[in-house]
């Protein structure tokens, strides 16, 4: 039993100017203790390296801010609190794993009582069985979410939804793994909060061009997603894997769960070849070959890509860590870029990259890492340098500090969705000229090996101008210039706009442990923010010396644990 829901460090800050949702890591400890058994991933595969987060369960979920504040533009500072959750996990003599989670949280009002975030019960279960010595599972998860709505919450959120799944692996000759997974959702709610589902940026049944079609009477929604693969996972030089899966369009997780994208088909592949016996220039080597392939359930293929990348330890301890991927290979096209419009036709693009990471035995380790990428034909290209340093001043005190500088030229950039007098909707896009800085501290002080110090800082500025608004004139057109033309309407051309959003996070956290198992905590949190809808002259300096002027919300918070031995 752990009543402790807090946060210890704050997200890493972004503007993102895409049509998904960024997956951010769970870092409170009562929802990560335990976290592996309760994972069920719907894009796991080793291309994408799980990164996405997608999956039938996101702990995030539970306690986030209240949904319906901008909605309502509530500035009140409501919170969605979480009344309660218990856990229970373990596993039998049998080789039979089982976590059962429950969580409710609370209704939260804003302004003028309003219901920001109705009161919601969330439940997980999830069985898993081993044998052969772990060679083989079969497991099994069902997930549910209740909503207590009113007239105020009906209309924009799903009062039930439901997901489960079936997944399996087996190992065999020891090299060789098959595996494969099966997962179901159903979500109801009201005609708006369901025409909303369906017109959000995960499903797009809105799409003139897409096979789904959009319902406006719907009070529900269903559907599946299938995944194979097959891997040789052992031997001394090369291992590899293929993988197929496949997502209907009315696939939705995102009440508990996380999801990008329904409506998705892919083939991914992979190979690694390694070189593990040192000579006379490296003491390991690594090349991976990745290549995929992905399409619209209805088979419109939106990427196919190619990738491979070599990792070096030299004898001199450093890495040097260099790929590049080619993609938009043949003919290709966005089904997102237009936010329900219709797809449309991508040039090649290639994205090269290397990193140098020094001797990590040293005292200070120096990190560089260099990220480029060009597409659209040379209209857009992208440029970003990460430096780094770490240092290890003793075994009680280490430190590091890096920072990022990024150049971005995105030509096709979305700009937004006009409806014209006769109903007609122009999806536009608009050059964008963005730049972006970030630095980032941290520093950990061991007092005793019971009391230590964890300090995290990171300010942030992207800015960006936008130009030339076009819209779409034959979106599948092979060449470039055929796909757009100049957008029409002047008052949106002769002032585009642009942005500048500026931010900063920070968390100092002392940790006691007062005696064994029993625990103190001191945590400080510091932000501040800015937006502003256009770039501004001020230089990077100018902006950091803005943010800093900016008011602070500061929050302290006392934790105190106490164990209870046997």
């Amino acid at each position: 039993m752990n009543p402790d829901f807090g946060q210890v460090e704050a997200d890493p800050s972004e503007l993102n100017l895409s049509a998904f949702e960024t997956f951010f890591r769970e870092q409170r400890p009562f929802f990560v203790e335990g976290k592996g058994l309760f994972t069920f991933n719907v894009n796991c595969v080793v291309v994408v390296d799980c990164s996405t987060g997608e999956g039938l369960f996101y702990s995030r979920r539970i306690g986030r801010a209240p949904q319906l504040a901008g909605v309502y533009s509530d500035q009140s500072g409501a919170v969605t609190r979480i009344l309660g959750a218990a856990k229970v996990t373990g596993r039998f003599p049998g080789g039979f794993s089982l976590g059962v989670f429950d969580a409710v949280t609370g209704h939260a009002e804003g302004s003028g009582h309003r219901t920001v975030e109705p009161a919601t019960n969330y439940a997980v279960v999830r069985g898993n069985q081993d044998w052969d010595g772990g060679n083989s599972s079969v497991g099994v998860i069902l997930t549910g979410v209740t909503r207590f709505l009113n007239n105020e919450t009906r209309p924009y959120l799903r009062n039930g939804a439901y997901s489960g799944g079936l997944d399996a692996r087996h190992r065999f000759r020891e090299r060789f793994e098959v595996s494969g997974s099966f997962a179901a959702s159903r979500v109801s709610g009201s005609e708006e909060a369901m025409a909303a589902t369906q017109r959000d940026a995960v499903h797009l049944y809105q799409r003139p061009d897409g096979e789904a079609r959009f319902d406006p009477t719907r009070t529900s929604l269903a559907g599946t997603n299938m995944e194979m693969r097959f891997a040789k996972v052992g031997g001394r030089r090369l291992v590899f894997e293929t993988a197929f899966q496949r997502r209907t369009p009315g696939f939705e997780l995102n009440d508990i769960g996380f999801l990008r994208q329904a409506d998705f088909m892919a083939w991914t592949s992979w190979a690694n070849l390694a070189f593990r016996t040192p000579n006379a220039v490296f003491q390991q080597l690594r090349w991976n070959f990745n290549n995929w392939e992905y399409w619209t359930a209805d088979g419109l293929p939106t990427d196919r890509a190619f990738n491979t990348n070599v990792h070096v330890q030299f004898t001199n301890r450093w890495w040097l860590h260099m790929g590049g991927t080619l993609g938009q290979l043949g003919a290709t096209y966005c089904d997102r870029c237009a936010r329900g419009g219709p797809a449309v036709r991508q040039d090649a693009y290639l994205s090269p990259w290397m990193g140098i990471e020094g001797d990590g035995r040293k005292a200070v380790v120096p990190f560089l890492w260099l990220n480029a990428g060009v597409s659209d034909g040379g209209r857009s290209h992208r440029i970003s340098v990460q430096p780094q340093v770490a240092v290890k001043v003793n075994s009680r005190f280490s430190t590091s500090f890096s920072t990022s500088l990024a150049r971005n030229t995105d030509h096709t950039q979305y700009f937004d969705t006009f409806a014209d007098s006769t109903g007609l909707e122009h999806y536009t896009f608009a050059h964008l000229e963005q730049k972006t800085l970030s630095f980032t501290w941290r520093l950990d002080y061991t007092f005793t090996p019971t009391a230590t110090l964890q300090v995290y800082a990171s300010p942030f500025i992207t800015k960006g101008t936008y130009s030339r608004v076009r819209e779409f004139e034959d979106p599948r057109a092979r060449d470039f210039n055929a796909r757009y033309q100049a957008y029409g309407d002047t008052a949106v051309t002769n002032n585009p706009g642009g942005f500048n959003f500026q931010q900063f996070r920070s968390n100092v956290v002392f940790r006691w442990e007062y005696r064994p198992g029993s625990t103190l905590f001191l945590v400080w949190s510091q932000g501040r923010e800015n937006f502003a809808p256009v770039e501004g002259r001020e230089s990077f300096g100018g902006d950091l010396g803005d943010l800093f002027d900016r008011r602070a919300d500061d929050t302290f918070l006392v934790k105190l644990s106490y164990w209870f031995p046997r």
